[in-house]
């Protein structure tokens, strides 16, 4: 029998959904994980981004965080985190699944804040708006389609990267795949192909999800700005 094979087995039989520490006990797990780091994650991102946006400073500030955040691995930071005071267990994993959830989060506040309307800007300013005013009533509401772009991306990429968990007893999917690595290669081909396939299909269908909610707080004079924008960015490619 194939890993495949295998692996569809192991995804039909109910046992594996619903025992203690099954399919949906790990499901449990990687979503509570997955939500909490993206949620520290805009905690910290989203505050800086729109403070330097509204400032108009820290370009640079931004670009260096997201570097330097993109550039250190997660499974680096999981196997240093387990060390500190946070200790083994999700609250490592929740802490460095953030870090990796800060790029998108950031660049796409910064991103939004600045690229709102500066006639919109000028105008509220023209009215009497103080700079909190002008951030909250003006920048903010025209920034929403960028920070759900990047809720959407720092979200899949957390919850795709997850499933790493599992190498510091923190749980989740991964937990699966890792129990199958115990086991001889041809008893636990299957399970760990059906724990990716797992995973996988998590990452798409939250994909899929956060799509349709940007596309819902997209205004539709920002969405047809945006494919024109995406149409002219292909063209000059093309044409380049």
């Amino acid at each position: 029998m194939s890993a495949i094979e295998q692996a569809v087995r192991w995804l039909n039989d109910p046992l594996n959904w619903t025992n203690p520490g099954g399919v949906l006990d790990r499901l449990g797990e990687h979503l509570t994980m997955s939500a909490a780091a993206v949620v520290l994650g805009c905690l910290v991102a989203w505050p800086i981004g729109f403070w330097l946006g509204h400032t108009a400073r820290g370009g640079g500030v931004v670009v260096l965080v997201s570097n330097v955040t993109l550039a250190v691995p997660t499974l680096a930071l999981l196997t240093i985190l387990p060390l500190t005071f946070l200790g083994f267990g999700q609250p490592a994993v929740v802490v460095a699944l953030a870090v990796f959830a800060v790029p998108p989060l950031l660049a796409n506040a910064y991103t939004g804040i600045r690229q709102a309307d500066p006639e919109a800007r000028d105008a509220a300013r023209g009215m009497g708006f103080s700079g909190w005013q002008v951030l909250r009533r003006v920048e903010l509401p025209l920034a929403v389609p960028y920070l759900a772009a990047g809720f959407r991306t720092a979200a899949v990429q957390v919850v795709a990267t997850a499933a790493l968990a599992s190498f510091v007893n923190g749980g989740g999917l991964g937990q699966i795949i890792r129990a199958g690595f115990g086991l001889d290669i041809a008893a636990g081909g299957g399970q760990i192909v059906a724990g990716g396939v797992l995973v996988a299909g998590l990452a798409i269908l939250v994909e899929l999800l956060l799509a349709l909610v940007e596309r819902l707080v997209t205004p539709r004079p920002l969405r047809r700005a945006r494919r024109r924008a995406g149409g002219r960015a292909a063209s000059a490619v093309a044409g380049g």
